[in-house]
């Protein structure tokens, strides 16, 4: 084996693995530092997050792990033009259990050509899985994977990469009933788009709180900032999230006709016997005095008309998210 100085080993470490030396750390003023690390662990903590709601698809439609045996089993005909959501896991000598080491949904290329890929000791992603397998980190290498459609590709993709837009509203007008004003820019073409609202959860205070709020302490007196403090955490608010209710489909009308016709509905004719969708933004409109509407959410994404009546869309979307969409039944 090829001898290193402590100097040459650690010349040899850094040019390995490309990280900075000290005086180019010194070079890099610190404020700059911070935000690439906060925007490095940002993209980090979001790709996780991605790959995590995957694997939740993958789990939830229970799916069958296939051991891995040959380099060229990508290259059989049934995967050969497939779109999918597909894992790759592993095990190893002292554990049995199949573990994720990867998942995607691959939308753009098909299955067949994207497993090679990281079957393939030629390419980056098939480097680390042979190298891991030749060390013996681990035992056996799996995949399992699950067919989708164009249409199911583009509403996991609007799920997981598509921002929300909140619907801003007027001020009341004739008393309690408040409009909806749609946001510019929204697509005359066919697509898919989702409706949701704003739900914020309390959490109680914890028994510790409660305790240290009715306890002045030894001295018997109360610290009014402490007190004040204990008081504003008496309710912890938990960050709020957006909650699905409606996945629609623009396929014979557009995206920008369709949502017309959900926000717009004329709330003079609104009827208690109403349901749907329709019904729940029109009650949202009349509000009480000094009571806001509750916040209101679109997103959206075009598709091929040819493509949107293919796949099941809600079920689709419905795994994804972990709930029922309220106004899809």
């Amino acid at each position: 084996m090829e001898e290193y100085s402590q100097e040459d080993w650690g010349n040899h470490s850094q040019d390995l693995h490309g990280y900075p030396t000290e005086q180019e750390l010194d070079e890099i003023p610190v404020t700059k530092r911070t935000l690439k690390i906060k925007q490095e662990s940002s993209e980090e903590a979001q790709k996780r997050d991605i790959m995590q709601n995957i694997v939740q698809i993958l789990e939830s439609v229970q799916l069958k792990w296939e051991l891995f045996q040959s380099w060229t089993d990508f290259s059989r005909l049934h995967l050969s033009n497939k779109l999918a959501i597909f894992g790759i896991g592993y095990n190893t000598r002292w554990k049995e259990d199949i573990r994720y080491h990867y998942a995607e949904i691959s939308s753009q290329v098909p299955l067949g050509k994207r497993l090679r890929e990281y079957f393939n000791s030629e390419k980056p992603e098939g480097r680390i899985i042979m190298t891991r397998v030749q060390k013996m980190n681990w035992k056996n290498v799996y995949y399992k994977f699950l067919e989708i459609t164009i249409s199911e590709a583009r509403c996991l993709e609007l799920h997981m990469e598509i921002d929300w837009i909140p619907i801003a509203h007027s001020k009341p007008t004739g008393g309690n009933v408040v409009q909806y004003l749609l946001p510019g820019g929204i697509p005359k073409s066919p697509g898919l788009y989702a409706i949701g609202y704003e739900e914020c959860m309390e959490r109680p205070s914890s028994p510790h709180m409660e305790q240290s709020s009715l306890d002045p302490g030894k001295e018997g007196r109360v610290d009014l900032e402490t007190l004040s403090a204990q008081a504003s955490l008496q309710v912890e608010i938990e960050p709020t999230r957006i909650v699905y209710c409606y996945l629609g489909i623009a396929e014979v009308r557009t995206l920008q006709q369709c949502l017309f016709l959900h926000f717009q509905a004329n709330t003079k004719t609104f009827s208690k016997d109403w349901v749907g969708i329709n019904g729940f933004l029109s009650q949202n409109c009349i509000v009480d005095p000094g009571v806001s509407p509750k916040s209101i959410y679109i997103k959206f994404v075009e598709v091929e008309r040819d493509f949107l009546s293919a796949g099941s869309l809600v079920e689709c979307l419905e795994k994804a998210i972990g709930y029922p969409l309220k106004f899809n039944n």
